[in-house]
């Protein structure tokens, strides 16, 4: 017998100690209690029993009153009834109680044991299918996590890319350079005002940020046309909204995105392009664009001529409500202070370190902490492209720094990872390090900083060196 511990509960001492020296010789370890009430009490001292065999009629507290206040505390122990009572119905009570199963007196040994060694195993079932389950979860909920990091790390990656997508259409023309970032500064803003979610906010930032992407499929000559265009060249430039459609519709990340990207002409009113949708047909984001881009074009330069003020893009914007512009979009927009554009003009105008456009701007997605404001000491774009071109092997994904190495077998990874937590240690630093078999994964970056700093790319070196 493998020495399973069981509580015997009775109120007559010689049938407990019969009972006691028959599961003691079968090999059992065997525990006694005098009634219900002392039975509980033992075991919310010491739970670690695998069965509980209790008379059925007892003083003070009865069987069945055991077996009540054990399925409070223990669901899975399982508890055998024994009753001198011949009537089938008590027994079919106590089973229906959550009794595992019972046993009349007297009763033979082999009757005993047979009972006691179901009920054991039973049991042992039940606990080992309860630890599989809580380790099921914990393997769910952990790729789960890890699914999510690396869907995060992936839209980090396409936020860079489609930062330099949007930079380079900007530069295309330089008339309306950094017009991208100002109209999603803008249309963030006015989503935060109408209490748009994180993620609602993000898709918004990232329609309005590539919003004109369709310009990329129509020729310069007509793009930068400085005299009046044609009526087929009007109708060609007309398609950008549904051409960057069809660039970004297929990416998954950016479903929501390429609607705004689809509607960002269209007007309340119906007399937009290229679908001729009104009202509520054209989707959220793209009226809240709409807001963002008129007041962008109204108060930047333009070659017939200079920036007009913000006060005056305001009546403009006032006077289409309900014609170009959503009524009650217009309505949050009045209210907000009028400095705040002013602001936001100048930060994108200063802005120079190194961050996914709309991560920045629009914060982390659902279920993630605001990240912390820039600190002094965190590098610039320009220092971390430099830095980068003495770093061998190393990416930039996001604000982070990353490596990967594999080698010739598990204890060599290791050895590496002991060496670099010393180094690490001397830098100061604390690198994200994943080890699988042969493979390391290194993530390098200064939390409290929001980005890279000198510690990164010192720690960085020095980890190329370990590697020489």
């Amino acid at each position: 017998m493998s020495g399973e511990r069981i509580l015997v509960v009775d109120d007559e001492p010689p049938i407990r100690d019969v009972v006691c020296f028959m599961l003691k010789a079968a090999g059992y370890q065997c525990e006694q209690a005098g009634s219900g009430t002392e039975g509980l009490a033992l075991l919310k001292r010491d739970s670690d029993f695998q069965l509980v065999l209790s008379d059925l009629m007892m003083p003070q507290l009865d069987g069945t009153g055991l077996l009540e206040g054990i399925r409070r505390e223990r669901l899975e122990m399982p508890v055998v009834m024994v009753t001198a009572v011949h009537d089938i119905s008590v027994a079919l009570a106590a089973i229906r109680n959550g009794a595992y199963d019972y046993l009349l007196k007297p009763f033979e040994r082999e009757q005993l044991l047979a009972v006691v060694r179901r009920a054991v195993e039973a049991h042992r079932l039940k606990v080992e299918n309860l630890l599989y389950q809580s380790s099921l979860e914990s393997l769910v909920e952990r790729r789960t996590k890890e699914l999510r990091e690396t869907i995060t790390q992936l839209e980090a990656s396409y936020d860079v890319t489609l930062e330099a997508l949007g930079d380079a259409l900007d530069l295309k023309d330089a008339e309306t350079e950094g017009h991208s970032k100002r109209v999603t500064a803008y249309a963030i803003e006015i989503g935060r005002a109408l209490g748009l979610g994180p993620e609602s906010i993000r898709s918004l930032a990232r329609g309005a940020f590539m919003h004109d992407i369709g310009k990329m499929a129509i020729p310069d000559a007509i793009l930068l046309k400085p005299e009046r265009l044609t009526a087929e060249e009007t109708r060609l430039i007309r398609e950008h909204s549904y051409l960057g459609f069809r660039m970004l519709r297929k990416i998954p990340y950016l479903m929501d995105a390429a609607e705004i990207v689809h509607a960002h002409q269209e007007r309340w009113d119906g007399s937009g392009y290229p679908r001729g949708l009104k009202g509520e047909e054209i989707p959220l984001g793209a009226r809240i664009f709409a807001i963002a881009d008129t007041m962008d074009a109204i108060t930047s330069d333009r070659p017939y001529r200079p920036a007009r003020s913000m006060e005056v893009a305001r009546q403009e914007i006032e006077a289409w409500s309900g014609r170009q512009f959503d009524p009650s979009i217009v309505k949050v927009f009045l209210a907000m202070p009028p400095a705040i554009w002013d602001e936001l003009r100048t930060k994108i105008r200063d802005e120079e370190t190194y961050a996914g456009y709309a991560e920045q701007i629009a914060g982390p997605s659902s279920g993630e902490a605001p990240a912390a404001p820039a600190q002094s000491g965190q590098w610039t774009k320009q220092q971390i492209e430099r830095g980068l071109l003495e770093l061998p092997g190393w990416m930039l994904n996001g604000r982070c720094l990353n490596r990967e190495l594999r080698f010739d077998n598990f204890v060599d990874a290791m050895q590496f990872v002991n060496r670099l937590a010393t180094v690490a240690e001397e830098e100061g630093h604390h690198p994200d390090i994943r080890v699988v078999y042969n493979s390391v994964s290194l993530e390098l970056t200064t939390h409290d900083a929001g980005g890279l700093t000198d510690k990164d790319f010192s720690l960085a070196r020095r980890i190329n060196s370990l590697l020489k």
